[in-house]
């Protein structure tokens, strides 16, 4: 109870410090609002976020999962009025429909709102309409309105969330999970309820960014449709609330009828888009009088639907969960091949090998080359006791596919869990191609970490541990980590070079956190 009342507390404090006055005017070019936190500020602020959300173990990130959201979010970000703004999308484990865009132009979709969805034009139509309110500098000009001189908002619910969890919550109870990740919606939403005027752009622009890049118009409208729908059912307790979306992006009927006069309106140009065709772009970077070849409209991604079933099993509470969601489903009506993958996906968490691999099996004869099949047979081979066979597909997929990250990173902890020195030497190989690309994946770093242990490099080790727990949002147990590799006999001039660099860079952020009341508390009781 005590928990609770901090987050109430908290949560009314907030909301009052940064609900906007509502606007009618649309934002003007000169606004003073880049002035409040230049764009390195502000990317440094939302990594801060999403290192905490990841700290909470909000954020779901799969390899597989996330190479299909960046190629859906960066496919509109390179079709919107500022291609050049930097943008990183990552998904988060909650099933509530929701969505937010953030400082530095991170955007979180929610599991929920990719399950509720029936293709990928619906998730873009969302994402178009959160980047746009990115490019318009919406989220920067409502932290302007609330606090121009002071620390950005986001800092505020970080320091929340740490005040919370120190007064008495523990992240592995369900009952402080709840409130915690209560509080995190409440807060991120409140942060960005975005005037009338600002929805109205972000509807407007976000369907022409859909149509650039080839999505239909008409998938925002659609996705209006099942906001509705999800209005009119979720009523009731707080499990069957409305979504925070529809509540901080209410769908009216004026919003809905714009949304599609404007789709229909696009769609009269779509005889246009065909191969071949000279189209005019409406970018504005791009001259008017500069006749474009392409824009054809693209088939539908069939990755949704592995995207889609591997995030409802990742989502889901346990594996058995997810089991028997499949099952009723199957009750209902025969599954789909998506679903069919995503049942073998979730034998596959519940340790169902064998099981799994015979799923998966009917599905790579229809789907030969792709790679979503192939990783999830060659994980339940090798977790079956056929290693060989997996070891010959996963070197067959990266001599195809040398840059795969997903594919690396399951062979590299297929090797890893042998704890064999070879094994983990050939770990480190396959992953060292994704070292620059890949320096702030979590996932990336843990693996690297685990192939070096295995493989006996202490120092490598130590330095993929320290970085992974600085990207989970915990950079004072980073630089204890760091701090202690430098003791070491055995650490030689290059590595220690690295090393106290790292230390120097990460040290600014941890007195930042500090300065807002953020603290590790773990390293506090040890």
């Amino acid at each position: 109870m005590r928990l609770t009342a901090v987050i109430a507390a908290l949560t009314c404090l907030l909301a009052t410090a940064v609900s906007p006055a509502q606007e009618t005017r649309l934002p003007d070019i000169g606004s003073s609002a880049n002035e409040v936190l230049n764009p390195t500020k502000q990317a440094e602020y939302g990594s801060m976020m999403l290192s905490q959300l990841r700290h909470y173990d909000y954020v779901l990130d799969d390899p597989l999962v996330d190479a299909w959201l960046q190629s859906v979010g960066h496919r509109l970000a390179a079709a919107s009025d500022r291609p050049d703004h930097p943008f990183v999308f990552f998904m988060l484990k909650d099933r509530q429909f929701n969505a937010f865009a953030t400082l530095g132009g991170y955007i979180g979709t929610n599991a929920g709102l990719v399950l509720v969805a029936e293709s990928e034009d619906e998730v873009a139509g969302v994402l178009a309409h959160e980047v746009a309110h990115v490019t318009q500098t919406h989220v920067l000009r409502s932290v302007e309105r609330a606090q121009k001189d002071s620390v950005p908002i986001l800092l505020a619910m970080l320091g929340a969330i740490a005040v919370a969890q120190a007064a008495g919550g523990n992240s592995a109870d369900d009952a402080s999970i709840a409130a915690v990740s209560s509080m995190q919606g409440l807060m991120i939403q409140r942060q960005i309820d975005y005037t009338r005027s600002n929805e109205s752009e972000a509807d407007r622009l976000g369907i022409q960014t859909l149509t650039r890049a080839g999505y239909d118009p008409n998938a925002m409208t659609s996705m209006f449709g099942r906001m509705q729908t999800l209005s009119r059912v979720n009523q009731g307790g707080e499990r069957e609330r409305t979504p925070d979306y529809l509540r901080t992006h209410p769908v009216t009927t004026t919003r809905v009828s714009e949304a599609r006069s404007r789709a229909a309106e696009l769609s009269q140009r779509a005889p246009a888009l065909v191969p071949g065709s000279a189209i005019t772009s409406e970018n504005p970077l791009i001259p008017a009088s500069l006749r474009v070849q392409g824009g054809q409209r693209k088939a539908e991604n069939p990755n949704f639907g592995w995207a889609r079933e591997r995030i409802r099993v990742l989502s889901a509470n346990t594996p058995v969960e997810a089991i028997r969601e499949y099952e009723r489903m199957r009750q209902a009506r025969p599954l789909t091949d998506a679903q069919r993958y995503g049942l073998a996906m979730a034998r596959a968490r519940n340790g169902e090998y064998a099981a799994s691999a015979r799923e998966l099996a009917p599905l790579l004869e229809s789907y030969p080359d792709d790679a979503w099949i192939a990783i999830g047979i060659a994980e339940a081979e090798a977790r079956n006791g056929q290693i060989a066979a997996a070891d010959k597909r996963l070197e067959g997929m990266l001599a195809r596919m040398p840059g795969h990250r997903a594919v690396a990173l399951s062979y590299a902890r297929l090797l890893a869990e042998r704890n064999d020195p070879e094994a983990g030497r050939r770990a480190q190989a396959v992953l060292r191609p994704l070292a620059v690309s890949a320096k702030d994946d979590p996932i990336f770093q843990k693996t690297f970490a685990r192939a070096s242990e295995v493989a006996g490099d202490p120092i490598r080790a130590g330095e993929a541990h320290a970085e992974a727990e600085y990207i989970n949002g915990r950079p004072e147990r980073a630089l204890v980590q760091l701090n202690t590799l430098l003791k070491r006999e055995d650490v030689d001039y290059y590595a220690r070079a690295r090393i106290e660099a790292r230390i120097a860079s990460i040290t600014p952020r941890v007195l930042e956190l500090r300065r807002q009341g953020v603290r590790d508390d773990e390293l506090r009781r040890r």
